[in-house]
Order: structure tokens, then C-alpha cells, then sequence
């Protein structure tokens, strides 16, 4: 493109600019400019007796991330009734048009030519930042991630070009899914050094589930070759300190407000309970390391009161902070000041909430084991289900607890695989994640004892009772499973087989994430399979039946089509199509239709998961804040 053509004007007019308030101190203005869009640039000119002044300032339109509508902030002047945002690589600019007829133009103008810019946002703050924090999340950092779903992205975005897959051909066959395997830190790696493979046998019967899988080596490609590797367990390296808590963390079990690995939804019950302005308590984010604020809030004339969450953050001097201005060494310093000043929050810390009777071992320790379960102490009362190892059957521990006992036979598991399958399952504990009893290993069948679910098979009870369920139930679900996801991302695991046939229904509808024993420990959050290797198809993102890639963001693209099931009560994904057929499909870029029962937004939600790209995929971190205000809204 020339540069006269760069210099063009595509669109001028006066409109109203709030000052950027780039000094922390200096007040709120609005000043009337000449704004002038061009191909390169946005800019804005002085305006006096019908001529152009001195040009004031000046965006490059490659640095633009994001064009929006803002939310009306309260008693707004009529002058200042059409605002709209500007977000660019260093700064926010608001802008304000004089009628929606005008906004619409420059909205329109600026996106069009903003697509395909680098870094567009995904999410986006739809309020005013005003006196230091943002009006739609209350967060105090002008950078701060964005609160709401941008939907224009998904229209704007463009896809870097990658090299072109090669679409395989292969038989259209019914395999079985094999388990996920554990990944092994050699003492000394080295460029030759590969990641062995446990088990390339199914892992249960899927009769149910036809076309579910399909095995790696019909989409083997030339460069890929298998290689050995010494499973000594000497060699195993978890990442786990020997002692799960950190000196900080054993200190704040001193502290009457500190909960621990208590949920979301646990905190907000035990908060409501209180029913007290200000009750709180201080827990375990998802995030390994991090922590989260509950804290608890009624105005008058409100009954069932609000609670807030508020992620304690870390700034560049390894200092801890609610509001960014208050910054201090450790938790107890920042609660103790948070006890007496609010500084932002919805109210100040008055009434800690203590969860030390409520507080239940993570994991049973009984026998001349570790892990090690009595086996007479064991009781078997019926048959759930079978799969390649054993039969799954419901029990009683001690004549009183209920519980799921797998059975393994001989031959069908080696001990290796035994034993990392029970210590994942120790060390992966997480309210959203089945809990681990322990085990019987004297004599075979050895028995793997995990907590019974009630209501089974995700799969299944959306089949039998999902007509019976309301929206929000479907979203807290999903959100269930993204909790229990984003702990193993945060733990640096990946399941490879999240699918609602291997999530759990609670008694109180609460879900769980099973199967996630044998689950691969990764360094780089990237593993590359085996030739060999079995996998789901229509849960598998491209990256995996192309390249055999898995990461956490392979994860999270079979998480969007959990969260497709949910929302069509347990229908089978691309039922219209085979495997080999998926695999065209998705690479050319067709994507799973919105179920009827999901809100444009949720299907935003769903739909980001799917991006051709693993980097362009939300985190679970992120999927959480993305449904978070959705489950406030959509709740009766």
C-alpha cells in the first residue's frame, strides 16, 4: 500500500476525550477534539474556528487491542450518554460520541480496521475506571485481565497461518481409550531421552460410545519414533516438595480465619451461615501458592447477602496485595490491615469464620502402609461397573463409610502403574476431584478405594435427568469441572481424557473429575505421545490427531466439548460424522452449533476453547472468571 493511501482519512469528527488520568492525582476532564482514523493511525487534533490545531496525541493502529461499548456510569450528563474504549498496548482512552448513530460508525470503522491485529483481547472491562479500580470488577490495576467476554474477537481474530496438516487417511474403526500415563524426570536428561508409555491397552469397555476413539498410529506421522526408557521408580521426579504445606502455610493454620483447600461454594455456604457483615476467611486459590479472600456482605435490604473473592496478587517486589496501593510481606500482615481498613474491598475484614472442626484428612493413613487399607475392614455390596483392569464395585470401610472399590486383576496392571496410580491419586486432592482412600496391595485382587459418588456417570444422568434441570445447574457443572481442571493445570498435570463419561455426580449435584490417576506430571505443560497411542477423537483438539501433542490447552479444547455436552444433555458430539470425518472437519475449521440450551455467551465461553491455536486458548484460571459472574446472574 502506498503511503498516500496510508494518509487518508477514513473517518473525522468532533468528539468528547476524557483525560487518561496517567498521573495518579490528576481529576477526571473531558475536552472536545478533532478525531481523525486512518489506515496507520488514530489521532486527535486541537479544534478552534473551524480548523485543525496541533495535533494532541496519537494511536498506531496495530497497537489497538480492543473497540467497545462502555456501561453508562450513574447520573451521567447528556452529553456524555454514547461512550465508547479504546484499549491499546500502553493506555485506555474513552471517547464519547455525541449520538449511538455516530458511536456505531466509529466502531465499526476502528474494528475493521483493527482485524487481525496481534493481541486482540478475548475479555474486555465493560465499566468506567473510575477513582482507581474498574466499575464492572472493582479491580484496582489499570492493566488488570478483563471481567467480560468480548464477542466482537471472535469476528475480529485471525489465525496466524501455520503449516498445512496433512489430512491422514484411515480406517473408521471403534477402538478403546487407553489410560492417561504418568510422565518421568530422568535423574539426567538428555536430547535422546524420551517419555516412556505404561499401558497402550484400553481402559474400559465403551459400547456405549461408538467411534470414540482411534489409535495414533492410523495418523502416524514419518519423523515420529518410539523410544525406551527406564522406568525405574527411583527416577521419578513429582515436583512436590516432600511436604506439601510451606512453612508459610503451616503458620496460617495458626490463624482462626485460614481455611485451607476448602471450595468456592463450601466458603460461600460456611460465610452465609455466619450471616454476619464482614465475616470472612482466607483459603487456597485453585492456583498453586495462591490465595483467595473470601469475604461476606449484606445491605439492608438484603437477606441473603453477597460474597466476594478477592485473589491475593503478587507485585515485581514480591510483595502480597488486596489493593495494589497496600502491599505487604506476608498473609497475616495483609489481613491485619485489611481488619481495619477496607480499602476497596466491599467491606473490611470484621469476623473471621473458623473451619478447624469442619477440617477432614486429606487422605487415609491406617495399616503398616502409607496408603495401606485393611482389607477385612472392607466390605463389597454390589457391582457398579467393569472396565480392563477389574469390576468397580460399591463397598463399606469400616461398616459405615461408603466407598468405590476398583478391583485389579493379576496380569492386567503392572506394579508400576499400580503404585503411580495411587500416589497421583494421594497427591491430586481437590474438592473437585474424586478423593483417594487408599488401597489394599497384600495379594491380588489389589483393590484402589476412592470415595463413592453417588448419582455416577456425568454422561448418563444428563441422559436420564437432564431434562429435569434448570441452566445454572448445567453451569455450575461445568464450572465444578473447571475447578477441578484448573488444579491440575495449576499443578502442572493433564488429564488427556476429560469427557463427561469420566466425571461423577454427587448427591448434591456437585460434580467431580474421575480418572485422572494415571495423568501425566509435565515440565514444559507439552507432551508429545507415543506411536501406539489410543485417544478420543471428538474430544481431541488438532494439535492431538495431527502432531500428538497434548498440553493443559489440549485440556481445555476437550473441556469445551464437555461443556457441549452438558448443554445438550449428554448428546453425542458431531453425531453426524465418523472419525475420520471429525478430523476434516475440525482442520478445515468447522466447529460444534451452539446447543439450544446455551446462552450466546456460554457458547462464547465454549467456542474460545476451540481456537485452532493451543496459546490462543483460555486457561482454566481464566475459564473460571469467564463463568464466575454468569453463575451470579443465572442463579433464582
Amino acid at each position: 500500500m502506498d503511503d498516500s493511501m496510508d494518509t487518508k482519512s477514513i473517518l473525522e469528527e468532533l468528539l468528547l476525550k476524557r483525560s487518561q488520568q496517567k498521573k495518579k492525582m490528576s481529576p477526571n476532564n473531558y475536552k472536545e477534539r478533532l478525531f481523525v482514523l486512518t489506515k496507520t493511525n488514530l489521532s486527535y487534533y486541537e479544534y478552534d474556528k473551524m480548523k485543525r490545531g496541533s495535533r494532541k496525541g496519537s494511536i498506531d493502529i496495530k497497537n489497538i487491542r480492543c473497540v467497545e461499548k462502555v456501561n453508562l456510569e450513574e447520573q451521567t450528563p447528556v452529553e456524555r450518554q454514547y461512550p465508547f474504549q479504546i484499549v491499546y498496548k500502553d493506555g485506555l482512552l474513552y471517547v464519547y460520541a455525541s449520538n449511538e448513530e455516530s458511536r456505531s460508525q466509529w466502531l465499526k470503522a476502528l474494528q475493521n480496521e483493527i482485524r487481525g491485529n496481534p493481541h486482540l483481547l478475548i475479555k474486555y472491562h465493560s465499566g468506567f475506571f473510575v477513582d482507581g479500580k474498574f466499575l464492572c470488577c472493582q479491580q484496582s490495576c489499570k492493566a488488570a485481565p478483563g471481567c467480560t467476554l468480548w464477542e466482537a474477537y471472535a469476528d475480529l481474530h485471525i489465525a496466524t497461518k501455520e503449516e498445512k496438516l496433512r489430512v491422514p487417511t484411515f480406517p473408521d474403526r471403534m477402538l478403546k481409550i487407553p489410560r492417561a500415563v504418568p510422565i518421568f524426570k530422568m535423574d539426567e536428561p538428555s536430547s535422546s531421552t524420551t517419555l516412556g508409555q505404561y499401558d497402550s491397552d484400553s481402559k474400559k469397555n465403551y459400547d456405549s460410545q461408538p467411534n470414540v476413539n482411534m489409535r495414533s498410529e492410523d495418523f502416524a506421522c514419518s519423523n515420529q519414533r518410539e523410544k525406551n526408557v527406564n522406568h525405574s521408580t527411583s527416577k521419578i521426579s513429582w515436583g512436590f516438595n516432600e511436604s506439601s504445606s510451606s512453612e508459610e502455610e503451616e503458620n496460617l493454620d495458626d490463624y482462626d480465619w485460614f481455611a485451607g483447600n476448602i471450595s468456592r461454594s463450601q466458603a460461600e455456604q460456611l460465610l452465609r451461615q455466619k450471616g454476619k457483615e464482614g465475616a470472612f476467611m482466607v483459603r487456597n486459590s485453585s492456583q498453586v501458592g495462591m490465595y483467595t479472600v473470601s469475604l461476606f456482605s449484606k445491605a439492608v435490604n438484603d437477606k441473603k447477602g453477597t460474597v466476594k473473592h478477592y485473589h491475593v496478587h503478587t507485585n515485581a517486589e514480591n510483595k502480597l496485595y488486596l489493593a495494589e496501593n497496600y502491599c505487604f510481606d506476608s498473609i497475616p500482615k495483609l489481613i491485619h490491615y485489611h481488619q481495619h481498613n477496607s480499602a476497596g474491598m466491599i467491606t473490611r475484614l470484621r469476623h473471621p469464620v473458623s473451619t478447624k472442626a469442619n477440617k477432614v484428612p486429606t487422605s487415609v493413613s491406617l495399616g503398616s502402609g502409607i496408603w495401606e487399607l485393611k482389607r477385612e475392614e472392607i466390605t463389597l455390596l454390589k457391582e457398579l461397573g467393569s472396565g480392563q483392569f477389574g469390576v468397580v464395585h460399591l463397598g463399606k470401610w469400616k461398616g459405615q463409610y461408603d466407598v468405590a472399590i476398583k478391583m485389579i486383576k493379576e496380569g492386567s496392571m503392572s506394579e508400576d502403574e499400580f503404585f503411580q496410580e495411587a500416589q497421583t491419586m494421594m497427591k491430586l486432592n481437590h474438592p473437585k476431584l474424586v478423593k483417594f482412600y487408599g488401597v489394599c496391595s497384600k495379594r491380588y485382587p489389589i483393590y484402589i478405594v476412592t470415595e463413592y459418588i453417588t448419582n455416577g456417570c456425568l454422561l448418563d444422568y444428563l441422559k436420564s435427568h437432564g431434562k429435569g434441570l434448570e441452566t445454572y445447574q448445567l453451569l455450575e457443572m461445568c464450572y465444578d469441572v473447571c475447578e477441578g481442571m484448573a488444579f491440575l493445570e495449576s499443578h502442572q498435570f493433564i488429564h488427556r481424557d476429560l469427557a463427561a463419561r469420566n466425571c461423577l455426580v454427587d448427591s448434591d449435584l456437585s460434580v467431580k473429575v474421575s480418572d485422572f490417576g494415571m495423568t501425566r506430571y509435565v515440565l514444559d505443560d507439552q507432551y508429545v505421545s507415543s506411536v501406539g497411542t489410543k485417544f478420543p477423537v471428538k474430544w481431541s483438539a488438532p494439535e492431538v490427531f495431527h502432531y500428538f501433542k497434548y498440553s493443559s490447552k489440549s485440556d481445555v479444547w476437550a473441556f469445551g466439548i464437555l461443556m457441549w455436552e452438558v448443554f445438550s444433555l449428554g448428546k453425542q458430539p458431531y453425531d453426524l460424522y465418523d472419525n475420520s470425518q471429525v478430523v476434516v472437519k475440525v482442520s478445515q475449521g468447522h466447529r460444534l452449533y451452539r446447543p439450544k440450551l446455551a446462552s450466546d455467551t456460554v457458547y462464547k465461553i465454549m467456542y474460545s476453547c476451540w481456537h485452532e491455536l493451543p496459546e490462543k486458548r483460555p486457561t482454566f484460571q481464566q475459564l473460571l472468571s469467564s463463568i464466575e459472574p454468569l453463575r451470579e446472574k443465572d442463579k433464582p
